[in-house]
């Protein structure tokens, strides 16, 4: 199997041409692929895919075997990916997930990519959108009261095709992530998991954060993540609505318009070219 491996901002991926390469079970696939010991080593194996809707299908699977409906991140690869492997010759493109259309942008210096600017459509904020379990589907989750054990934490639930649990803490750079990202995830109020956000304000414009990934654990960035973080900061009067976050990995500039979508700005870079013989 012929593979690129690129990463948005410490978030990596092991890209492949499905046009050409067949894969028969891509949940074990990605496991494998994904083994950072006896694999390539991945946050998850995305393919490049034809499209009945638009330029190009993606699938994303998980580290753990599991499918995701989207991912920021990989989103800036892919375009660059198709744009570079010459399977496209476009530099606006329409890319089909399981969240719908995502429109990415490659933006160029000196001839040359320079960053990705993806278009990451409206966030969704009902319980019943992201989802969430409750009586009342069309309520909104923000600012609400979340218990892990002995514990309360005040989260803001958002959708970015994908769920996220948004917490605000002066306390990002010494929590225990593994210790209350997975339980989060895993937690009863949502019945298809969730990715989980640690987010320190610094100030109007300026965020730390800091993910635990649904099917991948830790991992150094996760654009929707940062996205719906974002639009958590400004429902809760946190922040304006261009904010640059830093994360483990770099740094995001994320823009929610005033046409309610939200912007994604960052680079994507190509880590190296192989074959995989497992």
């Amino acid at each position: 199997m012929i593979f690129t491996k690129w990463h948005g901002i410490g978030n990596d991926f092991v890209i492949v041409n499905g046009f050409e390469e067949k894969i028969g079970d891509y949940a074990s696939k990605a496991i494998a692929v994904c083994d950072r010991h006896f694999g390539i080593g991945a946050d998850g194996l995305v393919l490049a895919l034809p499209s009945d809707v638009a330029d190009f299908r993606m699938r994303i699977f998980n580290s753990d075997g599991s499918e995701a409906e989207m991912c920021g991140n990989v989103t800036r690869c892919f375009a660059r990916y198709v744009y570079e492997t010459g399977l496209t010759k476009k530099t606006e493109l329409t890319i089909e997930t399981l969240a719908g259309i995502i429109r990415p942008k490659l933006l160029f210096e000196n001839g040359k990519v320079s960053a990705v600017r993806v278009d990451m459509g409206e966030p969704r904020l009902k319980r019943g959108e992201i989802p969430m379990t409750g009586v009342d589907s069309d309520a909104e989750a923000i600012d609400e009261t979340l218990t892990v054990g002995d514990k309360s934490y005040r989260f803001t639930a958002v959708s970015m095709g994908n769920p996220h649990c948004v917490i605000f803490t002066d306390e990002v750079e010494n929590l225990d992530l593994k210790a209350l990202g997975q339980p989060i995830e895993f937690h009863p109020l949502f019945p298809r998991k969730t990715n989980v956000e640690f987010v320190k304000v610094i100030d109007r414009r300026t965020l730390r954060m800091r993910v635990w990934e649904r099917g991948a654990g830790i991992t150094l960035a996760c654009g929707t993540g940062t996205c719906a973080t974002v639009v958590a900061a400004v429902l809760n009067g946190k922040t304006d609505r261009t904010v640059t976050v830093h994360l483990d990995g770099g740094d995001l500039l994320i823009e929610w318009g005033d046409d309610n979508h939200v912007y994604k700005t960052g680079p994507a870079v190509e880590v190296f070219r192989g074959e995989y013989l497992g």
